[in-house]
């Protein structure tokens, strides 16, 4: 997991794969808040885009999350948001898995939860090794938030981590 703010990127985040910095360069260099909510291709199949307005709730209507697939960057553009997160252990219960449709695993509870704060630009990047529980009111009642979700291929960054090491091999 990796948590900062937009404004840092060019000075403590200079070290994210390209993957990465293309997903949160987007992000920077986009008017998010004038986007219309939906979700769409930057880069197929590496990089999609969901712009999403939603409404917090208490962490007891909330349901933890990995995804194998895809990272996570999350990025919010406007409100509060919580979002709980822990390493995946392999010993949370599993209440629902929707990997074929949507990349997606929903847990029951997760152990060791920690949780993020978010505030306008703020991002977050979950990793498949990164359970995380979005959408959790910081106050314990229900508000308003815009947030971006940019998915970024696993296998993209695979790729692009394996040509890296080769380029550095043959220097």
């Amino acid at each position: 997991m990796i948590f900062g703010h937009i404004q840092d990127l060019d000075t403590s985040f200079t070290w994210l794969p390209a993957p990465l910095r293309e997903a949160l360069e987007h992000i920077r260099s986009s008017d998010m808040a004038a986007k219309p909510a939906g979700n769409y291709w930057l880069r197929e199949p590496d990089l999609y885009v969901q712009v999403i307005d939603m409404t917090t709730q208490p962490i007891a209507e909330t349901r933890p999350e990995v995804h194998r697939r895809y990272v996570d960057v999350q990025y919010l553009v406007r409100g509060q948001e919580c979002i709980g997160v822990a390493s995946d252990t392999g010993h949370n219960e599993v209440s629902e898995v929707l990997l074929e449709k949507r990349d997606l695993i929903f847990y029951t509870a997760m152990e060791n939860e920690s949780t993020l704060t978010m505030t306008p630009g703020s991002f977050a990047v979950f990793l498949p090794t990164d359970v995380h529980r979005p959408g959790v009111s910081p106050t314990g009642e229900p508000g308003p938030v815009r947030k971006v979700v940019v998915k970024v291929r696993l296998a993209w960054l695979q790729e692009w981590a394996t040509a890296q090491s080769g380029q550095a091999a043959a220097a």
